[in-house]
This record gives structure tokens, C-alpha cells and sequence, in this order.
């Protein structure tokens, strides 16, 4: 991504048939695309988009010799067979990944297990007997899974760590992968803790930073959003944040003397902390767990958490969501990675993101003043790709706010509602006018706090 090669070393002629992944690279529409993209639409290989949690539950199934997973992650979406089925170009629509069966009068999604041959793994340490620890690592990820599945499926194990210990000088809780599943260590010294991160030990939990060194966002329009976003939160809560402006919410319970009062979980398996930004997204700092990825995905794909904070590149009439595909630039985009696990039951969304793509802001006098408009609806009759349902949401009664910077919207029976407009805002121009598909009014329509845009800070209660 954005010029390191990740699996673009295996994207060569012969080497590579089949991809399926959580995520795949992305990067600016102005680039050349990465070159399993460009292997990808020219249908080389069989590539497909299967929800992060899911395919750890595939390795699972496969590592105890079972046959696959019934899970309904994923109905209604690109997910499920009646759409997509995962596939992401005509060479893995001829194959199927998944299938939608009957099982105990219940329909459900059906994986197969994957049973790999290879499973290359990496840890920060290992001693002589393969015992791998993860003392510098800011996520276990799903390392033991992996080498679950491809030891019991008759594979071999290739563990990456930065140092080799003497055997039996690791403590044993400290282990979380074990050298009988080990075949083979690869010593890399130099390996980043993460694309972004030669080593920072308040990632790996060695230490706290103190609360003043984390960056708080500048005042901006996309500042005014997450603050948005805050005030659907409540003190006690356990909440899930994703890539996008939505991960600048910790940062704003931070700057109001808020930090603590919520627990931030993310999908590598982070517990609270501050998650980090940019290239450093999916680690935080000062955490007070670490879960491996696959048990905190088992925990969001039950609905365990009491909310989730999520991006939008479009939203429909239906108040159906797609983050994972731009049909006229794909490679800008990632794929789902763990969206559809962690909507697919969440109680509680809140997605953020602006009205459309290309306007350009000013904030006068606690005013939002539009001074040049977007060409690029995101509010459209039909999104191009359905990472989240919201006639599924609507039917499973989830709770789903979207907050945009000039207005708040919430999804009922009737489909999507204006509840809050920001103030300088025309509701007909700015508003219905600029939205590909009709929008209701509440009548019970509000303006947005004003002090969401002033400078200084907006005194968020999350005991109200």
C-alpha cells in the first residue's frame, strides 16, 4: 500500500491463482494500481473479499478437521450468494466461496474451511525449540489460528521474529504460540513494528505515554463530524472504531477530559488505549488488553460491543452502506476487511463520513458555509456494493446513525430521516437537493449544537 509491496511479491505470472483476504492494498486514484489489482481485472486470479472474522473461523473449522462455518455474517450484503457471493471479478464468480444452506430451519452462509499447506506467521521473539512470544507486538492478530490450521492439515509453519532466546528461557505464560507447531524461524532483527513504526513500546503495552503527547485533530470541518460522533456515546460503554474520521473520536473524548470514560476496541484485538492514526491504524497506545483477533471477532459478530464507529463511502435509500468497492476506481479502496463481522449484529452504528465527495467548507462565525459544492453524490438510490444491510439492520432493529457535516441522519421503517441540520445550512439546497435519492424531514428537525463549531472546546457530556 502507497508504495510498500505486501503481497504485490507475489503478484507475478504462474506464482499465485487464488487470494482471499480481509483487505487488499489500496491507494490514490492517481496512482498505477497495485499489481494484484491489475492481475485481479484482468481475471489471472480467482480474488475474493470474505469478511476479516469469517476467515479465521475458516482456519478454526479447518485446523479441528470440521467441515466449514454456518455463520449469518454477511446475509444481505456482497456477502451472500444472491449478490456477490465475495467474489470480486468474474474469475472467482465461476468459483464459489460460499453458499447459502438450510440448517436447523434457519437459513445460513456457508464457508468451507481453508486447510493450508503454508502458514507464515511473526512474533518478536523465539527461543531454540520454536516458542514464539509476542512482547513487541502490537496485536496477536491471528497467529495461532494459522498455525493451528496448517499444522494439523499436515503443513508447515514459518515463524518471522526479530531475536532468538536460549530454549527454556521464555516464560510459559508469556508464549502464545507454541514451538510444537513451529516448523521453521526466520530472524529479521530489523522487521517494523508496524508500516509505520520502527518500534514504539507504548504499542506493544511496556509502557504508557503520557495523555498530553497524543496529537489532538485540528479545527476542521471533519473535527466538527467526530465531535458529532462523540455525543452518541455514553459513559460505560465499550465501543468499536474504524479507519476514517471516526477514528479521530478518542482524540476528541481526549481533548475534553474525557478519555477513560470509554473503552476503545479495535479488530486486531487492542482494548483500550488510544488507537493510532494513519499508517499506524489498528495498534493503540497505552492499551489495557491485547485479545487475539479472532476472540474479539467472535465478541463483535455476536453484537457484544454497545456501539460501533464507521465510515460510508455511499449510503442508499434503503440505508444500505458500501465502504468496500468504487466501481469506477476499485483499487482506492481496501475491501471490508472486518466491517460486515462487526455490523452484521452490532447494537448500536454511528457512520461518518461528508454529504458528497469534493466540496470544500468554511466555518464562519460558528456557521458551515458550502463554497464550492461536491459533484459526487454519496447519497444514492443504490449503492454499488452492500457492505452493511440497512433493510437487515431495520428488521434486526439496530440502532444506526449517519452524521455528515451538515446533517444528521437516522434510519427508521420509513427509511432515511433528517434529524439535525448545522447551522448556515439550507435544508432544500444543501441538502435534499444535493442527495441522488429522496430524504424525510423529522418533524422534530434540530440544529446542530453550535459549539460543535467554535474552536474551543464543546463541553461533551456522556452522562446525559
Amino acid at each position: 500500500m502507497f508504495g510498500t509491496k505486501g503481497i504485490d511479491h507475489l503478484a507475478q505470472p504462474g506464482m499465485i491463482s487464488t487470494v482471499i483476504g480481509g483487505s487488499y492494498p489500496s491507494g490514490p486514484s492517481s496512482a498505477e494500481p497495485p499489481l494484484i489489482w491489475q492481475m485481479l481485472g484482468r481475471n489471472e486470479i480467482a480474488a475474493y473479499n470474505v469478511p476479516s472474522g469469517v476467515i479465521f473461523d475458516m482456519l478454526r473449522e479447518a485446523a479441528a478437521k470440521r467441515p466449514g462455518v454456518l455463520t449469518k455474517v454477511g446475509m444481505d450484503t456482497f456477502v451472500d450468494p444472491a449478490q456477490q457471493g465475495c467474489a470480486m471479478n468474474e474469475a472467482a464468480a465461476r468459483k464459489p466461496i460460499v453458499r447459502k444452506v438450510e440448517f436447523d430451519g434457519e437459513e445460513w452462509l456457508y464457508f468451507p474451511a481453508i486447510a493450508p499447506t503454508v502458514g507464515i506467521i511473526r512474533a518478536s521473539t523465539a527461543d531454540e525449540r520454536g516458542n514464539l512470544t509476542f512482547e513487541h507486538e502490537g496485536a496477536y492478530l491471528g497467529a495461532m489460528e494459522v498455525a493451528l490450521a496448517a499444522h494439523n492439515s499436515g503443513g508447515k509453519v514459518i515463524a518471522q521474529v526479530k531475536r532468538i532466546a536460549q530454549a527454556g528461557s521464555l516464560r510459559p505464560h508469556d508464549v502464545r504460540v507454541p514451538g510444537i507447531l513451529v516448523d521453521y524461524i526466520v530472524e529479521a532483527p530489523d522487521q517494523l513494528q508496524t508500516t509505520a513504526t520502527v518500534y514504539d513500546p507504548a504499542i506493544s503495552g511496556e509502557l504508557f505515554r503520557p495523555l498530553d503527547t497524543f496529537r489532538t485533530p485540528d479545527f476542521d470541518v471533519a473535527k466538527v463530524i467526530a465531535r458529532r460522533v462523540a455525543m452518541e456515546l455514553k459513559k460505560g460503554w465499550a465501543v468499536n472504531i474504524g479507519f476514517g474520521i471516526s477514528a479521530n473520536v478518542p482524540r476528541i473524548l481526549l481533548e475534553e477530559g474525557r478519555h477513560g470514560d470509554v473503552t476503545w476496541l479495535i479488530e486486531q484485538g487492542a482494548v483500550g488505549g488510544i488507537p493510532l492514526l494513519d499508517f499506524k491504524f489498528g495498534c493503540s497506545s497505552n492499551a489495557e488488553a491485547f485479545v487475539a483477533s479472532p476472540h474479539q471477532f467472535t465478541y463483535f459478530q455476536a453484537g457484544g460491543s454497545d456501539a460501533s464507529l464507521l465510515s460510508f463511502l455511499q449510503i442508499d435509500k434503503e440505508g444500505s452502506v458500501n465502504v468496500s468497492k468504487l466501481a469506477v476506481r476499485p483499487h482506492v479502496t481496501a475491501g471490508a476487511g472486518g466491517f460486515v463481522d462487526i455490523t452484521s449484529r452490532a447494537k448500536r452504528i454511528i457512520f461518518s463520513g461528508y454529504f458528497n465527495a469534493g466540496a470544500k467548507f468554511d466555518i464562519v462565525d460558528g456557521k458551515l458555509v458550502i463554497t464550492k459544492e461536491g459533484k459526487v453524490a454519496k447519497i444514492v438510490d443504490k449503492v454499488d456494493h452492500v457492505s452493511f444491510s440497512g433493510k437487515r439492520g431495520v428488521a434486526q432493529g439496530q440502532d444506526v446513525t449517519y452524521v455528515t457535516e451538515r446533517c444528521v441522519l437516522k434510519l427508521t421503517q420509513q427509511g432515511l430521516v433528517v434529524t439535525e441540520v448545522a447551522p448556515g445550512i439550507d435544508v432544500d439546497r444543501d441538502i435534499l437537493a444535493q442527495a441522488q435519492t429522496p430524504l424525510k424531514i423529522s418533524p422534530d428537525l434540530r440544529v446542530m449544537d453550535a459549539l460543535l463549531f467554535q474552536p474551543a472546546v464543546f463541553g461533551l457530556d456522556l452522562e446525559r
